[in-house]
Protein backbone atom coordinates (compact mmCIF):
# COMPACT_ATOMS: atom_id res chain seq x y z
CA UNK A 1 0.00 0.00 0.00
CA UNK A 2 1.10 3.82 -1.04
CA UNK A 3 1.68 5.96 2.26
CA UNK A 4 1.23 8.81 -0.04
CA UNK A 5 -1.84 10.84 1.43
CA UNK A 6 -4.97 10.79 -0.88
CA UNK A 7 -6.09 14.16 -2.05
CA UNK A 8 -10.11 14.40 -0.30
CA UNK A 9 -12.66 14.68 -2.27
CA UNK A 10 -15.33 17.53 -2.71
CA UNK A 11 -18.77 15.71 -0.83
CA UNK A 12 -21.95 17.16 -1.94
CA UNK A 13 -25.08 16.20 -0.54
CA UNK A 14 -27.53 16.38 -3.17
CA UNK A 15 -30.59 16.88 -0.45
CA UNK A 16 -34.20 18.11 -0.44
CA UNK A 17 -37.21 16.94 2.00
CA UNK A 18 -39.88 16.97 -0.90
CA UNK A 19 -39.91 14.49 -3.29
CA UNK A 20 -40.16 14.79 -7.05
CA UNK A 21 -38.11 17.98 -7.60
CA UNK A 22 -35.04 15.90 -9.65
CA UNK A 23 -33.08 15.48 -6.58
CA UNK A 24 -32.09 12.16 -8.32
CA UNK A 25 -31.96 13.36 -11.65
CA UNK A 26 -30.10 15.49 -10.90
CA UNK A 27 -27.16 13.32 -8.99
CA UNK A 28 -27.17 10.70 -11.76
CA UNK A 29 -26.66 13.61 -15.10
CA UNK A 30 -24.66 16.13 -12.92
CA UNK A 31 -22.02 13.37 -11.45
CA UNK A 32 -21.88 11.96 -15.61
CA UNK A 33 -21.69 15.22 -16.50
CA UNK A 34 -18.43 15.62 -14.44
CA UNK A 35 -17.00 12.44 -15.64
CA UNK A 36 -17.12 13.87 -18.60
CA UNK A 37 -15.34 16.48 -18.21
CA UNK A 38 -12.46 14.28 -16.12
CA UNK A 39 -13.56 14.63 -12.72
CA UNK A 40 -13.39 11.22 -11.10
CA UNK A 41 -17.35 11.22 -9.54
CA UNK A 42 -18.60 8.57 -6.98
CA UNK A 43 -22.44 8.45 -5.82
CA UNK A 44 -23.46 7.15 -2.76
CA UNK A 45 -27.15 6.39 -3.15
CA UNK A 46 -28.28 6.43 0.25
CA UNK A 47 -32.15 6.46 -0.63
CA UNK A 48 -34.01 2.81 0.23
CA UNK A 49 -36.16 3.62 -3.43
CA UNK A 50 -33.06 3.06 -4.69
CA UNK A 51 -33.75 5.46 -7.79
CA UNK A 52 -30.05 6.21 -8.34
CA UNK A 53 -28.88 2.82 -8.28
CA UNK A 54 -31.91 1.74 -10.74
CA UNK A 55 -31.90 5.12 -12.98
CA UNK A 56 -27.36 4.11 -13.79
CA UNK A 57 -28.87 0.49 -14.50
CA UNK A 58 -27.80 -1.32 -11.63
CA UNK A 59 -30.69 -3.63 -10.71
CA UNK A 60 -31.56 -5.20 -7.32
CA UNK A 61 -30.03 -8.75 -8.17
CA UNK A 62 -26.17 -7.01 -8.55
CA UNK A 63 -26.41 -4.67 -5.32
CA UNK A 64 -24.45 -7.68 -3.00
CA UNK A 65 -22.44 -5.10 -1.23
CA UNK A 66 -24.49 -1.71 -0.15
CA UNK A 67 -24.96 1.60 1.38
CA UNK A 68 -27.18 -0.34 3.71
CA UNK A 69 -23.55 -2.01 5.11
CA UNK A 70 -21.55 0.99 5.01
CA UNK A 71 -23.64 2.84 7.27
CA UNK A 72 -24.01 -0.43 9.79
CA UNK A 73 -20.46 -0.52 9.79
CA UNK A 74 -20.41 -3.90 8.26
CA UNK A 75 -18.81 -2.95 5.22
CA UNK A 76 -16.03 -0.92 3.90
CA UNK A 77 -16.67 1.48 1.18
CA UNK A 78 -14.71 0.79 -1.03
CA UNK A 79 -15.57 -2.72 -1.15
CA UNK A 80 -19.36 -1.67 -1.88
CA UNK A 81 -18.28 0.73 -4.86
CA UNK A 82 -19.50 -1.08 -8.66
CA UNK A 83 -18.85 0.82 -11.91
CA UNK A 84 -21.13 2.00 -14.12
CA UNK A 85 -21.23 2.22 -18.11
CA UNK A 86 -20.13 5.79 -17.42
CA UNK A 87 -16.18 5.92 -17.17
CA UNK A 88 -14.90 7.36 -13.86
CA UNK A 89 -18.00 7.18 -12.57
CA UNK A 90 -18.92 4.58 -9.74
CA UNK A 91 -21.29 3.98 -7.89
CA UNK A 92 -22.18 2.66 -4.27
CA UNK A 93 -26.37 1.02 -4.85
CA UNK A 94 -29.16 1.08 -1.79
CA UNK A 95 -30.83 -1.63 -0.48
CA UNK A 96 -34.55 -1.16 0.23
CA UNK A 97 -33.67 -2.49 4.34
CA UNK A 98 -32.31 1.41 4.62
CA UNK A 99 -35.73 1.83 5.21
CA UNK A 100 -35.46 0.60 8.24
CA UNK A 101 -31.77 1.96 9.80
CA UNK A 102 -33.46 4.85 11.43
CA UNK A 103 -34.67 1.68 14.18
CA UNK A 104 -30.77 -0.16 14.18
CA UNK A 105 -28.96 3.23 14.78
CA UNK A 106 -31.54 4.18 17.77
CA UNK A 107 -28.52 3.34 20.26
CA UNK A 108 -25.60 3.06 18.15
CA UNK A 109 -22.72 5.19 18.92
CA UNK A 110 -21.70 8.51 16.84
CA UNK A 111 -24.98 7.53 14.62
CA UNK A 112 -24.83 10.66 12.64
CA UNK A 113 -21.21 9.74 11.36
CA UNK A 114 -21.44 6.86 10.03
CA UNK A 115 -21.10 8.07 6.14
CA UNK A 116 -18.25 10.82 7.20
CA UNK A 117 -16.11 7.52 8.76
CA UNK A 118 -16.66 5.98 5.90
CA UNK A 119 -15.60 8.77 3.73
CA UNK A 120 -12.68 9.41 5.57
CA UNK A 121 -11.48 5.67 5.76
CA UNK A 122 -11.68 5.17 1.98
CA UNK A 123 -9.79 8.55 1.03
CA UNK A 124 -6.83 7.65 3.74
CA UNK A 125 -6.58 4.34 1.47
CA UNK A 126 -4.86 3.49 -1.70
CA UNK A 127 -8.54 3.31 -2.82
CA UNK A 128 -9.04 6.90 -2.89
CA UNK A 129 -8.54 8.97 -5.68
CA UNK A 130 -11.96 10.65 -6.50
CA UNK A 131 -12.49 14.52 -7.03
CA UNK A 132 -15.82 14.29 -6.17
CA UNK A 133 -18.67 12.26 -3.87
CA UNK A 134 -21.80 12.89 -4.45
CA UNK A 135 -24.64 11.68 -2.31
CA UNK A 136 -27.90 11.05 -3.39
CA UNK A 137 -30.35 11.64 -0.30
CA UNK A 138 -33.67 10.24 0.82
CA UNK A 139 -36.55 12.79 0.67
CA UNK A 140 -37.08 13.24 3.89
CA UNK A 141 -34.83 14.63 6.95
CA UNK A 142 -34.08 11.48 8.94
CA UNK A 143 -30.53 9.96 9.90
CA UNK A 144 -29.67 8.98 6.77
CA UNK A 145 -30.10 12.89 5.23
CA UNK A 146 -28.32 13.74 8.69
CA UNK A 147 -25.55 11.83 7.94
CA UNK A 148 -25.03 13.19 4.56
CA UNK A 149 -24.94 16.37 5.85
CA UNK A 150 -22.30 15.78 8.43
CA UNK A 151 -20.31 14.20 5.78
CA UNK A 152 -20.91 16.81 3.27
CA UNK A 153 -18.80 19.93 2.80
CA UNK A 154 -21.72 21.82 0.97
CA UNK A 155 -24.70 20.89 -0.12
CA UNK A 156 -26.80 20.93 -3.43
CA UNK A 157 -30.11 21.92 -3.62
CA UNK A 158 -32.53 21.06 -6.86
CA UNK A 159 -35.92 22.97 -6.49
CA UNK A 160 -38.71 22.62 -8.10
CA UNK A 161 -39.95 26.14 -9.85
CA UNK A 162 -43.67 25.59 -8.28
CA UNK A 163 -45.66 27.51 -5.52
CA UNK A 164 -44.34 25.83 -2.33
CA UNK A 165 -41.02 26.13 -3.24
CA UNK A 166 -39.64 28.64 -0.86
CA UNK A 167 -41.60 26.98 1.90
CA UNK A 168 -39.88 23.65 1.74
CA UNK A 169 -36.73 25.09 1.49
CA UNK A 170 -36.80 27.06 4.60
CA UNK A 171 -37.39 23.84 6.97
CA UNK A 172 -34.20 22.07 5.06
CA UNK A 173 -32.20 25.67 5.87
CA UNK A 174 -33.33 25.00 9.66
CA UNK A 175 -31.78 21.85 9.45
CA UNK A 176 -28.42 23.01 7.70
CA UNK A 177 -27.63 25.66 11.11
CA UNK A 178 -28.67 22.75 13.52
CA UNK A 179 -25.98 20.20 11.56
CA UNK A 180 -23.83 23.38 11.52
CA UNK A 181 -23.87 23.88 15.58
CA UNK A 182 -23.52 20.13 16.65
CA UNK A 183 -21.98 18.30 14.40
CA UNK A 184 -20.76 19.99 10.86
CA UNK A 185 -19.45 23.72 11.21
CA UNK A 186 -18.12 23.73 7.77
CA UNK A 187 -21.24 22.74 6.12
CA UNK A 188 -22.06 25.24 3.38
CA UNK A 189 -24.74 25.61 0.58
CA UNK A 190 -23.29 25.00 -2.38
CA UNK A 191 -25.92 25.85 -4.27
CA UNK A 192 -29.86 25.72 -5.29
CA UNK A 193 -30.80 24.48 -8.72
CA UNK A 194 -33.67 25.28 -10.02
CA UNK A 195 -35.46 21.98 -11.67
CA UNK A 196 -38.26 21.09 -14.06
CA UNK A 197 -38.65 24.92 -15.83
CA UNK A 198 -40.86 25.83 -17.93
CA UNK A 199 -40.30 29.57 -19.16
CA UNK A 200 -43.65 29.61 -20.57
CA UNK A 201 -44.82 29.42 -17.32
CA UNK A 202 -45.91 32.18 -15.93
CA UNK A 203 -45.74 30.61 -12.20
CA UNK A 204 -42.70 29.00 -12.98
CA UNK A 205 -40.91 32.24 -13.93
CA UNK A 206 -42.32 34.16 -11.17
CA UNK A 207 -40.71 31.41 -8.56
CA UNK A 208 -37.40 31.64 -10.47
CA UNK A 209 -37.76 35.28 -9.75
CA UNK A 210 -38.50 34.50 -6.31
CA UNK A 211 -36.06 32.29 -5.21
CA UNK A 212 -33.03 34.01 -6.91
CA UNK A 213 -34.41 37.40 -4.94
CA UNK A 214 -34.01 35.66 -1.70
CA UNK A 215 -31.14 34.07 -2.48
CA UNK A 216 -28.84 35.70 -5.08
CA UNK A 217 -25.93 34.13 -6.35
CA UNK A 218 -26.28 30.67 -4.14
CA UNK A 219 -28.87 30.06 -7.37
CA UNK A 220 -27.36 28.51 -10.18
CA UNK A 221 -27.52 30.67 -13.17
CA UNK A 222 -27.68 27.35 -14.90
CA UNK A 223 -31.82 25.93 -14.71
CA UNK A 224 -32.89 22.34 -15.60
CA UNK A 225 -35.50 22.23 -18.05
CA UNK A 226 -38.80 20.33 -18.38
CA UNK A 227 -37.73 17.69 -20.96
CA UNK A 228 -39.30 14.07 -21.88
CA UNK A 229 -35.91 12.70 -22.75
CA UNK A 230 -34.56 13.06 -19.27
CA UNK A 231 -37.78 12.08 -17.86
CA UNK A 232 -37.43 8.55 -20.18
CA UNK A 233 -33.86 7.73 -19.67
CA UNK A 234 -34.42 6.17 -16.03
CA UNK A 235 -36.01 3.13 -17.94
CA UNK A 236 -33.63 2.59 -19.68
CA UNK A 237 -30.97 2.38 -16.73
CA UNK A 238 -29.13 5.03 -18.60
CA UNK A 239 -28.01 9.08 -17.69
CA UNK A 240 -29.98 11.28 -20.22
CA UNK A 241 -26.24 12.23 -21.28
CA UNK A 242 -25.81 9.13 -22.63
CA UNK A 243 -29.46 8.26 -23.46
CA UNK A 244 -29.42 11.57 -25.77
CA UNK A 245 -26.42 13.90 -25.54
CA UNK A 246 -28.00 16.76 -27.13
CA UNK A 247 -31.28 17.00 -26.00
CA UNK A 248 -31.44 20.43 -24.03
CA UNK A 249 -31.64 18.69 -20.64
CA UNK A 250 -28.57 16.86 -21.26
CA UNK A 251 -26.92 19.77 -22.37
CA UNK A 252 -28.21 22.05 -19.03
CA UNK A 253 -26.72 19.64 -17.07
CA UNK A 254 -23.42 19.40 -18.80
CA UNK A 255 -23.39 23.73 -18.36
CA UNK A 256 -24.39 23.03 -14.75
CA UNK A 257 -20.75 21.10 -13.69
CA UNK A 258 -18.92 23.71 -15.71
CA UNK A 259 -20.31 26.07 -13.39
CA UNK A 260 -19.86 23.54 -10.43
CA UNK A 261 -16.45 23.61 -11.33
CA UNK A 262 -16.41 26.84 -11.35
CA UNK A 263 -17.89 27.95 -7.98
CA UNK A 264 -15.60 25.30 -6.42
CA UNK A 265 -12.68 26.93 -7.64
CA UNK A 266 -14.26 30.45 -6.27
CA UNK A 267 -15.85 29.68 -3.15
CA UNK A 268 -14.57 26.67 -1.72
CA UNK A 269 -14.33 27.55 2.51
CA UNK A 270 -17.57 29.92 1.83
CA UNK A 271 -20.59 29.87 3.81
CA UNK A 272 -24.34 31.07 3.13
Amino acid sequence: MSNKKQKAPRVLAVVNQKGGVGKTTTTINLSTALAAIGQKTLILDIDPQGNASTGLGIGASVRKKTTYDVVLGEEDLCNAILPTLVPDLGLVPAHYDLAGIELELASAPRRSYRIKQAIDDFTETEHGGLDYILIDCPPSLNVLTVNALTAADGLLVPLQCEFFALEGLSQLLRTVDLVRTSLNPKLMIQGIVLTMYDGRNNLARQVATDVRSHFGEVVYKTMIPRNVRISEAPGFGKPALIYDHSCVGSKAYMKLASELIKREKIKVGSSV
